[in-house]
């Protein structure tokens, strides 16, 4: 459960509540997780699941933005009590940076940086070769230092 929740968090987007996809996720893994073959291959088809779940929920709320009178809620960014506040503005932008990393980037730099997984096991949980990761992974990164220069106040910090 804390994996998918985190994935959700990450992966999900502004607009998309996680704990309500992470139930979603739960809702399909049971109904389909006797089809699992390979016990090894849990965690990937679990991400894959979570994945799908994720667009279902990224195109549910693209939908809402266009229904009149409906709100889609976004993620807080107020910071939490004890937290500088600079500290929490910080974070926030770095946060709003890595939700507008195309999901193929976001992906990678989630998996690979934030999760720390190797870049093995996020090849197979991408179902993608490992050199094809490490060039997302780049290029998230060269895109997400360049959003983040973009977003730096005028002083420097």
């Amino acid at each position: 459960m804390p994996s998918v929740l985190a994935w959700c968090r990450r992966l999900g987007g502004p607009k998309v509540h996680a704990e309500d996809a992470a139930h979603d996720v739960f809702l399909v893994v049971m109904r389909n997780a006797h089809t699992v073959r390979e016990p090894a291959a849990f965690r990937a088809w679990l991400f894959g699941v979570t994945r799908r779940v994720l667009a279902q929920h990224r195109r549910k709320a693209w939908v809402r933005k266009w229904l009149p009178g409906a709100s889609v809620e976004r993620a807080s960014a107020a910071p939490t009590p004890g937290d500088d506040l600079d500290r929490a503005s910080r974070r926030a932008r770095v946060h709003a940076a890595v939700l507008a990393l195309p999901e193929k980037y976001r992906e990678a730099l989630v998996l690979c940086d934030l999760e720390e997984r190797p870049v093995w096991e996020v090849a197979q949980l991408l179902d993608l070769p490992p050199d094809t990761v490490k060039t997302r992974r780049r290029r998230g990164r060269e895109r997400l230092a360049k959003a983040l220069r973009d977003l730096a106040p005028e002083d420097g910090r």
